[in-house]
């Protein structure tokens, strides 16, 4: 039984999609001759701009700024949006502290925008899509999602309820006969500002995927009905190696460089953090999400 949903007149709503894979994703939908555009996006001007770059597109916008981690501004806002065919949850943020570096208030945000958001998303417009049995959920996680990471605990937990939610919501539909569709997406690194050429340990097996890929790919799976979206496709053996004793484990997390912090990244703390390409003239990241 077929669940995906077309994206070519079907009304798309993308949350966070002020920025990032959301602002390209809600072009991408235009492209496709999507209906309409929802944009829900913490920053009023954010999403004013990327209205403007879709109806520039052909295709009908609007934008609402709230935050999606409250309830009550969720609730109203979708009643003001009604009923749509596609709901991305694309918003979401990032601590990269250690758990005794992060205060209470941060950890509270990253669960209210990371994983309860979902909640409160779904709940809102599922409803009418279980009514017309069609539609999609779509959950934007990580990597992250698949294993566990270090220095960023907050974070990867979020990640690994916000993928059993999508999960957990797939085997409820199906068991109701539902052809509603759910789908996790889990990327590795994506080449926004912060990893700007930068690579990854392992660039050729684990390269940093490019924003307009993801946005395609996403929105591909969505017409085909994938239920899960692993990039890139070795990612989705991670999960396994937990399987693995305690110190073997530990030992390949090491090797793949997964335990390390966000300095390694941006190399704001001096080029000593970084490992350098054979060139010596590309900053060679540690992987890690």
């Amino acid at each position: 039984m077929k669940r995906g949903t077309e994206i070519a007149g079907a009304k798309v709503l993308i949350t966070g999609a002020g920025s990032g894979i959301g602002r390209l994703m809600a072009l991408e939908a235009a492209a496709r001759d999507a209906a309409e555009i929802i944009i829900w996006d913490l920053s009023d001007e954010r999403g004013e701009a990327v209205r403007a770059e879709v109806e520039a597109a052909g295709t009908t916008a609007r934008t609402f700024a709230l935050n999606v981690g409250d309830a009550d501004q969720v609730a109203a806002m979708a009643e003001l949006t009604g009923p749509i065919d596609v709901l991305i949850n694309c918003a979401g943020i990032v601590t990269g502290k250690k758990l005794l570096e992060v205060d209470e208030a941060a950890v509270r945000r990253v669960y209210d925008v990371n994983t309860f958001a979902l909640y409160w998303t779904t709940r809102a417009f599922l409803p009418g899509m279980i009514e017309r049995d069609r539609g999609s959920v779509v959950t934007i996680a990580s990597a992250a999602g698949l294993t566990g990471v270090a220095r960023q605990t907050d974070y990867s937990a979020s990640k690994w309820a916000a993928v059993g939610f999508t999960e957990s919501l797939r085997g409820e539909l199906r068991a109701d006969g539902s052809r509603v569709n759910t789908l996790a997406v889990c990327p590795f690194y994506i080449n926004t500002g912060m990893f700007k050429g930068v690579q990854t340990k392992f660039p050729r097996l684990l390269p940093i995927l490019e924003e307009n890929d993801v946005s395609t790919r996403v929105l591909d799976a969505v017409e085909s009905g994938r239920e899960q979206l692993v990039m890139p496709s070795l990612v989705r053996w991670v999960p396994g190696v937990r399987l693995l004793p305690t110190r073997a484990f530990d030992r390949v997390m090491d090797f793949l460089g997964v335990n390390q912090t966000m300095d390694h990244f941006t190399g704001r703390t001096g080029k000593d953090r970084l490992h350098r390409s054979p060139s010596g003239d590309v900053p060679v990241a540690v992987a890690r999400h």
